[in-house]
């Protein structure tokens, strides 16, 4: 099998062996051969299939509020071509801590944790991805706010029709006293503040008129480590611990 994700959960624990394999079968990071064996043993181990149950419970809030419908048989394919095509990469020797150096690398962002990325979509965002004819249509963008020297980890989904980011933790906790603050940076604008991100596994922030402008597909979100209450200047002053940028479904 392919090698299993190794992260920390919610209480700090590390992911390893069965565990981590059923977090990439409900993730769908697992290629076909490793998926079916998977899928074998959730017919026929009890243990394992309790452990696929239970991140499918964990994951399941993300899509809630969406009605499930029958993705076109060329989804996947889609998806691939779109994600794969062209990542860009850090250039040998940048500085990602000169000023202003990391929040200005869009070019490294947008290869950041593609894989990821994937499947999220594959797994959470599918149903939204073929929409009833009838129906008006409802920009969402999702992201993979992938870790930065951190084992933070988040899924985004932005609902554009309800003003709404939904926010989901995957892994790594805030150090006591301090919190995590959600940005946008628009090309290459400096960041602007969505919030603080509230304690959960799955948490919304609103988003004011004036900020869902700045708010479209290609545009980075990261995630900073700030005192409590949030950055204190307007900009980020902490570590980034997480980022990532938005793509359409």
């Amino acid at each position: 099998m392919s090698g299993a994700m190794s992260a920390a959960d919610d209480d700090g624990r590390e992911l390893t062996g069965d565990e981590a394999l059923a977090a990439e079968y409900v993730l769908g990071a697992l290629d076909d051969a490793d998926r079916r064996a998977a899928a074998r043993r959730v017919d026929s181990d009890p243990d394992f299939a309790r452990l696929v149950e239970g991140w499918e419970e964990r994951l399941s809030p993300m899509a809630a509020n969406y009605e499930p419908v029958e993705a076109p048989a060329s989804t996947k394919q889609a998806i691939d071509r779109r994600l794969f095509a062209g990542n860009a990469t850090q250039a040998p020797g940048s500085d990602r801590t000169a000023p202003g150096g990391f929040w200005a690398s869009l070019a490294l962002w947008r290869g950041i944790a593609a894989a990821a990325l994937a499947a999220f979509l594959i797994a959470v965002a599918l149903p939204l991805l073929a929409p009833e004819p009838a129906a008006p249509q409802r920009e969402r963008l999702v992201a993979s706010l992938a870790p930065q020297q951190s084992d933070v980890h988040y899924f985004v989904v932005y609902d554009a029709s309800e003003r709404d980011i939904g926010l989901s933790h995957v892994t790594g906790a805030r150090d006591e006293g301090r919190d995590f603050e959600l940005w946008v940076i628009e090309g290459g604008n400096s960041p602007v503040s969505l919030g603080i991100i509230p304690a959960g596994s799955s948490v919304h922030l609103a988003v004011s008129d004036d900020l869902q402008r700045k708010i479209g597909a290609g545009a980075v979100f990261a995630i900073s480590l700030e005192p409590a209450g949030g950055s204190p200047t307007g900009q980020p002053t902490g570590p980034v611990v997480a980022a990532g940028n938005l793509h359409e479904v």
